[in-house]
């Protein structure tokens, strides 16, 4: 755990991997972010603030939404405040995206399969982009491309929420995720860990105007704030 493992890979991003356990993996991430994520915090201390300022509506970018689980977990908290949020959640992958797009429609969310360089080609802002666990997944050169573009799509924040590598995150998760069977949770989870970054390195790839803070237990944020 000394050294980030960045040449691991979890099963779930093999393109031969087993449909039936990539499903069940998009489904278990609802439970995984609700619980552990920290999103509720983030939601009530950096989004809600944005809505309310906006007389009550706003428009925000999920970067890799996988399933479109985080995205629905937002619009509802919004809709339970008298908020209306409107969110485009988008992933690459074709199987995550239709995975999102098969979800039952809420009101204000819609999923695309893109990525974040063609709505930057098509001229989109936001006032937020958020990403959930996607920064380990990238190379360097991806990482910094995806705040370029964060920077180019948000006219307000960006917020990036990643785990951080520890021993005794390895050690919690590996127990916590037992019960999630058939499944990738746990085996990719115990994997993201070892891909992730601690804060020091987070911060040392980190452009100027984005700091690094501690948020849920075992995740930080990687965020750029307009004001």
């Amino acid at each position: 755990m000394r050294d980030r493992a960045a040449e691991a890979v979890e099963l779930m991003d093999l393109p031969d991997c087993d449909p039936r356990l990539l499903d069940n993996t998009y489904r278990q991430f609802g439970v995984v972010n609700r619980v552990l994520s920290g999103w509720r915090r983030l939601y009530r201390r950096e989004l809600r603030p944005v809505l309310t300022a906006g007389s009550g509506s706003g428009t925000l970018l999920d970067i890799g939404c996988g399933g479109g689980d985080l995205a629905v977990m937002l619009a509802r908290w919004a809709e339970r405040d008298g908020l209306t949020l409107r969110i485009t959640g988008i992933d690459p992958d074709p199987r995550a995206a239709a995975f999102a797009s098969k979800r039952p429609p809420v009101r204000g969310v819609e999923f695309r399969q893109a990525h974040s360089a063609d709505l930057v080609q098509e001229g989109r802002t936001y006032d937020a982009v958020i990403s959930n666990h996607v920064l380990h997944h990238l190379a360097q050169e991806e990482l910094q491309q995806l705040l370029e573009h964060s920077e180019l799509l948000s006219t307000q924040k960006a917020l990036h929420n990643d785990l951080r590598r520890s021993p005794a995150a390895y050690a919690l998760f590996g127990v916590a995720a037992l019960p999630f069977r058939n499944s990738y949770i746990r085996a990719d989870g115990l994997t993201s860990i070892r891909r992730s970054y601690t804060p020091p390195e987070l911060s040392a790839l980190a452009p100027p105007g984005w700091t690094v803070e501690r948020t849920a237990m075992f995740h930080q944020v990687l965020a750029c704030r307009r004001n």
